[in-house]
């Protein structure tokens, strides 16, 4: 059969196949109940009764003390929570390494690094500032003390708790100024911290989260400090005016564990939702929303198993406050009149600093998509790379065909950084310290780079140079109003959000003429079609009357 014989009949099947709902759908009645579907069922489970309070602290005996320091104040809290500290030292808040990797080479105390301050080992009085411990100057810290643990960290509620940020995560013991920002840093009133403890509130995670990588919205594109109290338009779930999530109440958290995604462990492998086992962690979107969150009949429920909620739902990211995308460590060192300076940019930020080069600050940044199962991978200190290429410090880990696969925006940060040029590996800068080896004492990399390397126990051929890096961040915060979610077009056209993502065939973004002509014609025949069922429908009305 020639092609002009096969083809009318092959599309008067597909526009069969077209019309058929069409035509089933006119012989139902309408006036079948409503059925509830995901956003309902997540509304409901949102509106659940305020929680009891079953102590207050304040009048607890053992926190009357008059307390000093922070160990003090965690041995009369372990008093009664006896079984805190042990918890809190099997936790990636405490070891500050991912405990499903056996290696420990996954996280910020083992072999990653990120293109931000690079790394931990030998900067640890400065970066342990966020820390839930005491302490923490060096390596010789004793991750097994329990009155190490910092508790109020995490429950103070007087919101004057403070960590000096270059205190090895100690709170000041007299009023000191922090030059990096010119804040003076008080000591805490230890007694009425100590009191006030109750659970962890936005301010508690926000206070290290939306400050990390060193500032205000540098490290993610969707936390900074605009969500302490954002209106509905940056975030359904935290405003006021909309869910007034703290970050437990999806952070779920069983002994001090908390719910997220931790380097080689996915955030959540199981897509049930609360509806179907109201144990279930709300990590994910699916949690409340369950896997149809639309209305019944509404065409993006069908995109869930392939789609993250947060593609769509998330159109832009540092929408209130801007965030870091470029810092060039290579351009650091540079002086005027023989003196560190910075130099501000025209969002307010700093676009330049003698101790850590140029930086590029952008505001309602359309993230990057990938195919994201949850899991990362990761290069590390021992890895070869090719300095040739952008290295990629991090990617996730996913495709088309992996069924935990959804398609998922990321914030890209990128930079450039050292790394050792003889060996092709990237490397741990030694930067803080008052030791002559500190990059910002005496801005000498190769001084830096060999006292970071050693440090960590690490081979340095004594050669550098700098290689351009990226690193993946996901997105998930600032869920913006349902009516400013995505439209259709945004993807589906020829020059949309997805036009870099490659492997699979999708509607108005990729064209095959034999397709496009098939699904034209099927599309005017199943017009013809239903415009021909209602004629008939007209005709056999009128005779039945007549």
């Amino acid at each position: 059969m020639s092609p002009s014989l096969w083809t009318l009949p092959a599309l008067l099947a597909l526009a069969l196949l077209c019309v058929w709902p069409v035509l089933a759908a006119t012989e139902q009645q309408d006036d079948a109940p409503a059925k509830p579907y995901g956003a309902d069922e997540a509304r409901a489970r949102t509106k659940l009764p305020a929680r009891w309070i079953t102590t207050d602290h304040s009048k607890h005996e053992a926190l009357q003390g008059n307390f000093t320091s922070g160990p003090e104040v965690t041995k009369a809290c372990l008093s009664c929570h006896n079984e805190a500290a042990k918890q809190v030292h099997q936790t990636i808040h405490w070891t500050w390494l991912c405990p499903h990797d056996e290696t420990h080479e996954m996280g910020k105390y083992g072999l990653t690094l990120n293109n931000f301050c690079v790394a931990v080992p030998s900067n640890e009085p400065r970066c342990t500032s966020c820390h839930v411990g005491y302490g923490f100057k060096d390596a010789s810290f004793d991750f097994s003390d329990p009155t190490k643990v910092d508790c109020l960290v995490c429950h103070d509620q007087t919101g004057t708790y403070k960590k000096f940020p270059a205190g090895a995560g100690n709170p000041v013991i007299k009023p000191t100024v922090f030059p990096g920002n010119g804040k003076e840093y008080l000591p805490p009133d230890w007694n009425k911290v100590a009191q006030s403890v109750a659970r962890p509130s936005r301010k508690n995670c926000g206070d290290c989260h939306f400050m990390g990588g060193g500032g205000d919205g540098v490290k993610h594109g969707d936390l900074d400090s605009s969500l302490y109290n954002p209106d509905k338009e940056l975030d359904v779930h935290m405003a006021a005016d909309g869910a007034n999530f703290t970050c437990v109440r999806c952070h779920t958290t069983d002994a001090h564990k908390i719910a997220g995604r931790c380097y080689k462990n996915p955030a959540h492998v199981d897509r049930r939702s609360l509806i179907d086992d109201d144990q279930m962690t709300r990590i994910a979107c699916e949690s409340c929303h369950t896997a149809t969150p639309h209305k019944p009949g509404v065409k993006a429920n069908d995109h869930t198993d392939k789609v993250a909620c947060q593609a769509c739902h998330i159109p832009t990211m540092a929408r209130a406050k801007p965030t870091k995308m470029w810092w060039d460590w290579s351009q650091a060192g540079k002086k005027k009149d023989g003196k560190p300076f910075t130099e501000d940019g025209p969002l307010g930020k700093h676009i330049y600093d003698t101790k850590k080069g140029d930086f590029r600050w952008e505001m309602n940044v359309v993230p990057e998509y990938r195919w994201f199962n949850g899991t990362m991978l990761y290069v590390t200190l021992d890895d070869e790379i090719d300095p040739a290429q952008v290295v990629e410090l991090n990617w996730p880990v996913g495709g088309y065909s992996d069924t935990n696969s959804r398609i998922y925006p990321f914030k890209m940060h990128r930079g450039k950084q050292p790394y050792d040029s003889g060996r092709n590996r990237m490397v741990i800068p030694h930067l803080f310290g008052k030791d002559d080896a500190a990059y910002w004492k005496n801005y000498d990399w190769g001084k830096a780079i060999a006292a970071g390397q050693a440090y960590k126990g690490l081979e340095y051929s004594g050669q550098y140079d700098f290689v351009e890096t990226a690193y993946y961040y996901p997105t998930t915060h600032m869920v913006a109003p349902e009516d400013k979610a995505l439209a259709c077009k945004s993807c589906h056209s020829s020059n949309g959000r997805l036009v870099k993502l490659a492997g699979f065939y999708m509607p108005g973004r990729d064209h095959f003429g034999i397709i496009d002509t098939l699904g034209y014609a099927a599309a005017i025949l199943a017009l013809l079609a239903v415009l021909g069922h209602g004629l008939v429908r007209y005709v056999a009305g009128k005779r039945r009357s007549s």
